[in-house]
């Protein structure tokens, strides 16, 4: 049976709960879905960056990441992809989230599929995606897919409106970019032991053609 391939979400949401990880959530259930369907296996696993705020200050000071974070380290870099949340601060990412992204190695992103994503409280923050996320991850490397997914706090309503229904799409739209990439870059299965015809079969069938 083949193992399933990682998927890691990343969100700087600092309140719980927080529309920071809500997007985050959708993401990621949006790309096991893309994933699925290109018979890619997969296991999505989410982290709070919150949780883990006095191991990140800690592995900064000492250069030592405590069990916790190397855990969460260690899946990001095993990872297949990568999908990063972050709330707006200042029209920018939050201190957590850029601190949890220095205890990473330099390679540690380098090639790897990058879904980001942003929320704030208002539209206007949406620029930050671009002048601050993707330079970010452009910088260490990253293949960070076309479209990026901001959210304010109008696209929460549950009227399914136009503004809601566009959150959809661009949360489908994104995750179907990262799926695409990821199975791209998945090693094709080999094939089973009995699939396989042993050297005789295949030198009898060979000789039959010739004749």
């Amino acid at each position: 049976m083949t193992r399933p391939l990682e998927l890691v979400v990343v969100t700087g949401g600092l309140r719980s709960p927080s529309s920071t990880r809500l997007l985050a959530d959708r993401l990621g259930e949006a790309a096991e879905r893309e994933l699925t369907s290109l018979a890619v296996p997969i296991d999505v696993q989410v982290y709070e960056l919150r949780e883990l705020a006095v191991d990140i200050a800690n592995n900064l000071i000492t250069g030592f990441p405590p069990p916790a974070l190397r855990a969460v380290v260690d899946a990001v870099t095993r990872a297949a992809g990568l999908i990063a949340v972050t709330p707006t601060f200042g029209g920018s990412y939050s201190g957590l989230f850029k601190s949890f992204i220095d205890v990473l190695d330099r390679d540690t992103l380098a090639g790897k599929p990058v879904l980001i994503a942003s929320t704030g409280g208002t539209a206007r923050h949406s620029l930050a995606l671009e002048y601050a996320m993707r330079p970010l991850f452009a910088h260490l490397r990253s293949h960070v897919v076309p479209t990026a997914v901001f959210a304010a706090p109008e696209d929460w309503g549950s009227a399914g409106d136009d503004r809601t229904s566009a959150l959809v799409g661009r949360v489908g739209r994104a995750a179907a970019e990262l799926s695409a990439l990821i199975a791209q870059r998945t090693p094709k299965a080999a094939p089973d032991a009995d699939d396989v015809l042993p050297f005789e079969q295949q030198l009898t069938a060979l000789r039959g053609t010739q004749d």
